[in-house]
Order: structure tokens, then sequence, then C-alpha cells
């Protein structure tokens, strides 16, 4: 069953820490004179997946499913608005590649972020065995 919650709360993370860590790369990679606003967005991707497998219940399958599934629609949805936002969003055949292609590896990276929650989240749940 889907925990429609846990989904809904993970994908509002990882579209707004996306967009708040990217600008935040932005503008320090501006002072340095790099683009840092792609390694802010991946790791508001890899924050809220995180999220996602550590609450979800199940196994890492659903941990990595749950992630893949918020991170490429996160994706898709984030990319629309920085590009409406920005006006840098044409629809062309390049730009839809583009476009299909980094939501596609948020998706790799959500599904990551769901496995490394779903461990946390077991290693947090061990009970300590009393010694003998």
């Amino acid at each position: 069953m889907v925990n429609w919650r846990t989904v809904i709360i993970g994908f509002i993370l990882a579209v707004v820490l996306s967009e708040f860590l990217g600008f935040i790369g932005l503008t320090i990679g501006a002072a340095f004179g790099s683009n840092g606003g792609n390694t802010g967005q991946i790791i508001g991707y890899l924050l809220a997946t995180i999220y996602v497998g550590y609450s979800i219940d199940g196994n890492y399958i659903n941990g990595a499913i749950y992630g893949a599934i918020i991170g490429f629609i996160g994706g898709l949805v984030s990319l629309i608005v920085t590009g409406a936002i920005f006006g840098t969003f044409v629809v062309t055949t390049g730009s839809l590649t583009v476009l299909v292609l980094e939501s596609t590896l948020y998706g790799i990276i959500g599904a990551i972020g769901g496995i490394i929650g779903f461990i946390i989240s077991v290693y947090f749940s061990r009970k300590e065995e009393p010694a003998v």
C-alpha cells in the first residue's frame, strides 16, 4: 500500500530543498567563480529521498522505488518551474532531452537516497541486546 503522506512530504521536500540549495549553490559559486547550483540541487534531492527511505515501511527495495519516483517526478517539476521562473525553458527537442536526462539522474539519486534512508532506519531501530 502506498504511503501517500510520505510521498507528498518527500515530493515537497525534494522541490523546496533542491531549489533552495541550488540557489545557495549558485550564490556561493558566483562568489568563487564556479557553478554550484547543480551540486546544491543534487544534495537537496538526496536529503529529501533519504527522508522518504527512512519513513517508508518495507524493505530497501521500497525505499529505492519511492526514492526514484520522488527524484524523477520532483526533478521534472523542479526543472520546469526553474525554467519558467528564469525564462530558460523553451520547448525544443534538445530541452526535452535534457529534461528527461536530468530527471532520470535525479531518479537515480533518489533511489540511492531511498536505500540510504532505509539503512539508517534499520540501524536506528535495532534494539540493544542485553549483555549476558
